[in-house]
């Protein structure tokens, strides 16, 4: 089958690969329809997140057909799925608490040591994002094995396109995540950084959830334009000192609520920010967090921060003080997709939540290096990708 792989920074290559076999009772292989290129998978193309092998197959957002099942499995050939980027096995403790992205069982236990070291507990199974989180094969390919397929796919009806629905697999319920973590309350002013996909989606559940009042902080005019059509008011911060546009917008208290939904590469010309460019670029391994440091200082004392934007490593001059004397709840972590899929699938058919505004190029899987490039430098005009298996190149 053909497959994106990851070869080394900003290398990745559409290749021919073994096809996917059932190793597990509870398997599936799905062959895939439509897989998209999210804004973490930027992370593994800078080459910022370790325990990338040359060979690996990327893509961990992406539906398709059911075609082949393990005894074990509860799907059918035929069915259509989105699959979480989450591996769950549905029965250990942290699934049965619904907390599926730190499932307990999906990362095979050879693979645990380096998650483990790194962060005190070893990270759950991801699809197509690094040996930390078990080196499974990613969705950016023909064909993909789907373990533990009784618990994570959503069976989805056959009058609802893939554009509908592709994003259940991670940045839409990544985004309401991230606003019901930021515990939004009636009258709140919550401020979210980075109007990329799950910021858009996040502004959008935030308002879904009563906030009355949305500002999307970003610098690229297309993003901040469709933040705005969504209802949120804005800020570029090319153009503003945010804390101080911030503080004049609230009347002098600051936000409710930040959601930083930028990680672990922000932009920004603070001089903090651009040591952390200087230090990630020569691989010492410092994450670029200006985004929270920034919003830990913005949030009124007694506030909230949620933190869906994904993070790997270590940062400098974090504003510790700040959290501790302001008295400022923080909520982080990878989605729980499961948790999710259910309600927001209802909503999609409802005409309740749109996912397709979002979406600005479809390419065939042949030209995913093509668009993992203009996804990194053309992120104004390029605001999703959406890769289709089978479709035929443009000549």
């Amino acid at each position: 089958m053909r497959a994106l792989t990851w070869h080394g920074t900003k290398d990745v290559r559409v290749e021919t690969v073994d096809d996917p076999e059932i190793v597990n009772p509870r398997d599936a292989i799905v062959k895939v329809t439509s897989t998209a290129i999210c804004g973490s998978d930027l992370h593994l193309y800078d080459g910022v997140i370790p325990g990338l092998m040359a060979g690996d197959i990327l893509g961990h957002e992406f539906m398709g057909e059911v075609v082949e099942t393990g005894p074990a499995s509860t799907l059918r050939k035929g069915q259509r799925v989105v699959v979480p980027f989450t591996i769950s096995c549905g029965g250990c403790f942290h699934c049965r608490v619904e907390q599926y992205s730190a499932c307990e069982n999906s990362n095979p236990v050879e693979k645990q040591d380096a998650s483990a070291a790194l962060y005190g507990h070893p990270m759950a199974g991801l699809f197509g994002y690094s040996h930390l989180t078990g080196g499974y094969s990613g969705g950016q390919a023909e064909y993909v094995r789907v373990p533990f397929s009784d618990v994570g796919p959503v069976v989805v009806p056959d009058h609802l396109e893939d554009e509908k629905v592709l994003f259940l697999s991670d940045i839409l319920p990544t985004g309401w995540m991230a606003a019901e973590n930021a515990e939004i309350q009636p009258d709140d002013t919550v401020a979210v950084w980075g109007c990329g996909p799950v910021g858009l989606f996040a502004i959008q559940a935030a308002l879904a959830m009563g906030a009355a009042r949305v500002i999307g902080i970003d610098h690229y005019p297309h993003r901040l334009e469709l933040a705005h059509k969504l209802g949120a008011e804005t800020i570029n911060f090319r153009e503003s000192h945010v804390r101080e546009a911030l503080l004049e917008m609230t009347g002098g208290i600051g936000i409710d609520a930040a959601i930083d939904a930028v990680g672990m590469e922000a932009h920004g010309f603070a001089i903090d920010n651009i040591i952390d460019v200087v230090k990630q670029k020569v691989g010492i391994g410092i994450d670029r967090a200006s985004a929270s440091k920034q919003a830990l200082l913005a949030v009124r004392p007694g506030g909230r921060l949620s933190v869906p934007g994904v993070y790997g490593g270590m940062t400098d001059k974090f504003p510790l003080g700040a959290l501790m004397e302001k008295g400022i709840q923080v909520r982080a972590g990878q989605t729980h997709v499961q948790r999710y899929t259910d309600r927001l699938l209802a909503m999609i058919e409802e005409g309740v939540v749109d996912t397709t505004f979002l979406i600005s190029h479809t390419l065939p899987l042949e030209e995913a290096p093509r668009g993992y490039r203009c996804f990194h430098d053309e992120q104004n005009t390029w605001t999703k990708v959406v890769l289709k298996p089978g479709m035929e190149a443009q000549q």
